[in-house]
């Protein structure tokens, strides 16, 4: 059973409970390949990401939460894009519905191995070409194709 289930425009959604400032990490190595973890709250691929916690600014959220959950030190290097769409919300199994606000970061892979944590099923390096054929959310696919869009100016949704 998902312990989070995503809604998307759907109008029999639970109504949003709370706002969290949340990051994703759009991390591209030399080849172009994308860095995707299959997620164990749901089962989809998605970008590495999280919660910002109390003391820490929101670079510091990107880089740890990119290495918590993949391996994979990065150094973050813009800003693709901040997503407050009201029609995503997550509800969670203890009852938070989340409205989406995440900031979407570009960051660059430093050092690390690909593993797999507590929050990820599978850790993968994942060719531009291959994006469309997994299971992927219609909002990390737009972040994704905001992502290898490469505009110097950050959406704003």
């Amino acid at each position: 059973m998902s312990r989070r289930t995503d809604y998307f425009n759907d109008p029999n959604a639970p109504k949003a409970n709370s706002i969290v400032p949340a990051v994703t990490a759009f991390v591209v190595n030399d080849a172009g390949d994308v860095l995707l973890e299959r997620r164990s709250d749901n089962g989809r691929w998605g970008m590495p990401g999280g919660v910002q916690e109390v003391g820490e600014n929101i670079t510091g959220t990107v880089v740890r939460e990119v290495l918590e959950e993949t391996g994979i030190l990065v150094d973050v290097v813009g800003l693709v894009g901040i997503f407050t769409d009201p029609g995503h919300v997550i509800a969670f199994a203890d009852g938070e519905v989340r409205q989406e606000f995440s900031l979407c970061f570009r960051a660059r892979p430093v050092s690390g191995e690909i593993k797999v944590s507590s929050e990820s099923l599978e850790v993968r390096w994942i060719p531009r070409a291959d994006i469309e054929s997994l299971d992927v959310s219609p909002t990390t696919r737009r972040r994704l194709e905001e992502g290898f869009r490469d505009s110097p100016v950050p959406l704003i949704s």
